[in-house]
């Protein structure tokens, strides 16, 4: 084998052929990182996807220039998948090797292990007569006669490492005069960053109830037959205890399970939920991690010793396994599985469903939802997929009681406290005085979504994108949600010079503020992307509200995935409209679950919930279908709609986008194209339109929608798709246009 195709981190498709220099064909193999050259001076890491014969023509083919693995770090199914989403997503296989490895394992100089620094005694000191000798040099040092006496004593246990020594309170000056006297020396030790701390505990797992055992038995029946199985039971009916007992019985057969999490903040509680029954065997692995921490896991999951159970987030799916039964996609409905940006643009839940197609033996893979998402649902309901309901929450508590506020008719009657409603604020005001917890539900965040003048009403826009900034009032900013750009608030209006300037709108900032002033009593904490920006904020807010140093959360709809609090007795829905009247098809699924979610965290151990819903549409049957928790009526009412505007889970969908710097360029280009694909999709082609924000970034956007019947050949559909491109981007006017592709949107 003289020859190797490579993939490159480069957003470019296909592999690159390289040839293997004789001294290095025995060691590398395919999935083994090389280094090699590309283009006039760059080097790059890339992947060995295979090995062969067959020189090319037509240009000279250049050397690998080292290999950096002996072992293959990718295993053939991880391949298997890389290629399946580069194709069904429409995305170059580069950017898959972009976002499936860490940063470290993509690098030139590579993952630099973690080290320790150790102290030790040089040679010329390790003797006893040499000792006394040491000893009686340092007496006219005192601090440092008393630093190797520390050293020596603390040497009698074991290793000793330098930050054990300055514990002592020692100066980082007086070791290191010892160290320059020739008497201590340092040495580096390598340690993992990796928790390997806690023995498992399978006796941990608690017993089922009745209705948990014969969902959990149908679970095991429906994975003999299908593949794929759908676990549809409502908030808090202990979807988790059943997901742990199926965990320890693949473990029991030396298998290892993937247990995904749509949300950081889940995984968090989650985390400690698991280390009680698997310890050690227990791995985690999200976005939040060092990217050390993360090549120590892949690497781990590479030996002969892997985590038997992997907890993460969507970007799990990439991590080698080598003998695993059971994939576990929890909360499966939820939106934060797709990757939106940047390519590839990816869902978990899929990704995860394909994992179990490509892997050998074939591992099962369960979806589990209080709220399915309707094409998952549809799926189970016409038998591509296996279906287990669990209709009762466990303990037999029961569902919380939804009260519907008409918040248009209190405005009408001057009855409403800014965001809230008196039914609200007293039942809020109850819960805390029985010492019970309240969970307020505001899907913005920042302070204020918009900032005006109250004379001329000019608003600030971003520079970059078509949105109004939001107001962060702890900032002190305007923050774009779009790009991130952040502009100094104006004390006066620019267009008249007014200097009263007022908020609109309320973001979870403003909320907390507010509800502060009417409870000062409180202890709030709030849950959105400004306040959860690292991992350990995940851990002290969830860590907080569990323990019950905070009672009040606010949060956006981080807080309706699935977390469990045991004192929550009332959860209020501050403002349903802005999710009902969001103009997305999906609108009205996203909403109910949301609402439904949030609900769930209402009425724990003990009684029953109760959760204040406010909208100014009480009249929506969607309302009433969320306070009767009637999913089967909803499903029904969105499917005839699906079905009659060719919407999934009847048809399938593409978003075809174009990006450039000028607007009428991309309009033309926009035109171009949609003319093109009606040549082979006619009437399936719709737009080009501007979506709900048409510049982002500088970059004028337009958006072409494919909509397909599921029988149509999706590898003809991609070739047609990828050919109109083609043929248009040899045009020079479109040199620095930008096209990509949404597959599945959501």
């Amino acid at each position: 084998m003289h020859f190797a195709d490579v993939i490159l981190p480069l957003p470019l498709d296909g592999t690159f052929t390289y040839s293997l220099p004789p001294q290095w064909q025995e060691c590398v193999k395919p999935g083994c990182r090389v280094l090699v050259p590309f283009g006039r001076s760059k080097h790059y890491v890339g992947i060995v996807a295979t090995l062969h014969d067959n020189k090319p023509t037509g240009y000279e083919v250049k050397d690998i220039l080292q290999p950096i693995d002996t072992q293959p770090i990718l295993l053939p199914e991880q391949y298997r998948l890389w290629q399946w989403i580069a194709d069904y997503y429409m995305s170059p296989i580069g950017e898959v090797y972009k976002a499936a490895l860490p940063a470290g394992l993509k690098a030139e100089d590579g993952y630099r292990p973690k080290t320790e620094t150790y102290i030790r005694l040089t040679s010329q000191f390790s003797s006893e007569p040499s000792l006394h000798i040491a000893l009686d040099m340092l007496q006219r040092a005192p601090k440092q006669l008393k630093a190797f006496t520390d050293f020596l004593y603390l040497a009698e246990e074991g290793d000793v490492t330098r930050d054990e020594l300055l514990n002592e309170g020692h100066a980082l000056q007086t070791v290191s005069m010892l160290i320059k006297r020739g008497m201590l020396e340092t040495y580096e030790v390598e340690v993992g960053r990796l928790n390997h701390s806690g023995e498992p505990h399978p006796e941990n797992i608690k017993r089922l109830s009745a209705a948990q055992e014969r969902a959990y038995n149908q679970v095991l029946m429906s994975m003999m037959k299908k593949q794929v199985t759908l676990l549809h039971g409502v908030t808090s009916s202990g979807k988790t205890e059943i997901y742990i007992h199926l965990i320890q019985r693949e473990i029991d057969q030396h298998r290892q399970v993937l247990y995904l999490l749509p949300e950081i903040a889940l995984t968090v509680q989650m985390m400690e939920r698991l280390h009680r029954v698997f310890g050690d065997r227990l791995g985690i692995y999200h976005s939040k991690y060092s990217d050390a921490e993360r090549v120590e896991i892949w690497q781990k999951q590479l030996s002969g010793h892997p985590y038997d159970v992997i907890l993460g987030a969507r970007s799990a799916v990439f991590l080698p396994f080598q003998r695993l039964g059971l994939i576990i996609v929890d909360e499966e409905h939820e939106t934060s599985f797709k990757q939106q940006d940047p390519m590839p643009r990816y869902h978990a839940r899929s990704a995860a469903i394909m994992m179990g197609a490509l892997a050998a033996p074939s591992p099962s893979v369960l979806l589990g939802s209080a709220t399915p998402s309707l094409e998952t649902y549809h799926n189970a309901m016409t038998g591509k997929y296996g279906y287990v309901q669990l209709t009762e929450r466990h303990q037999g508590i029961e569902l919380p009681e939804i009260q519907v506020v008409d918040t248009h008719d209190l405005r009408h009657r001057k009855m409403m406290h800014g965001p809230f409603s008196p039914l609200l604020l007293s039942k809020v005001r109850e819960a805390l005085e029985r010492g019970e917890q309240a969970i307020l539900f505001q899907n913005r965040r920042g302070y204020a979504p918009v900032l005006t003048c109250k004379a001329c009403g000019w608003v600030p826009h971003c520079q970059n994108c078509d949105v109004s900034l939001t107001y962060h009032r702890q900032l002190n900013q305007l923050v774009c949600h779009y790009c991130g750009a952040v502009y100094q608030v104006p004390v006066e209006c620019p267009a008249c010079g007014e200097t009263n300037l007022l908020t609109r709108g309320y973001g979870t900032e403003k909320i907390e503020s507010e509800v502060r002033e009417v409870f000062p009593e409180a202890r709030i904490s709030r849950m959105d992307l400004d306040t959860t920006r690292t991992r350990h904020a995940y851990e002290r807010l969830i860590s907080d509200f569990a323990s019950g140093r905070t009672n009040l959360l606010i949060g956006t709809q981080m807080i309706s995935k699935g977390l469990d609090f045991d004192r929550v007795s009332v959860v209020g829905i501050l403002d349903a409209d802005t999710m009902l009247n969001y103009p997305d098809f999906r609108a009205f699924e996203h909403a109910f679950m949301m609402m439904s979610q949030v609900s769930g965290r209402a009425g724990r151990k003990g009684h029953r919930g109760l959760v204040i819903l406010q909208t100014s549409q009480p009249q929506l049957p969607l309302i009433r279908q969320v306070v009767e928790g009637d999913y089967a009526a909803f499903y029904r009412s969105l499917l005839t709609e699906r079905r009659e505007f060719h919407y999934p889970p009847y048809y399938r969908l593409i978003y075809v986008y174009l990006k450039h710097r000028t607007d009428p360029m991309v309009e033309t280009a926009a035109r171009e194209l949609g003319y093109r694909l009606r040549q082979w999709f006619g009437s399936r082609v719709l737009g080009p339109d501007k979506p709900g924000v048409a510049r982002v970034k500088s970059l004028s956007i337009r958006k072409l929608v494919l909509k397909l019947e599921p029988q149509l050949n999706m590898a003809d559909v991609r070739k047609y798709l990828a050919l109109a491109q083609q043929q248009m981007l040899q045009d020079k006017r479109y040199a620095s246009l930008q096209v990509y592709y949404d597959v599945d949107p959501l």
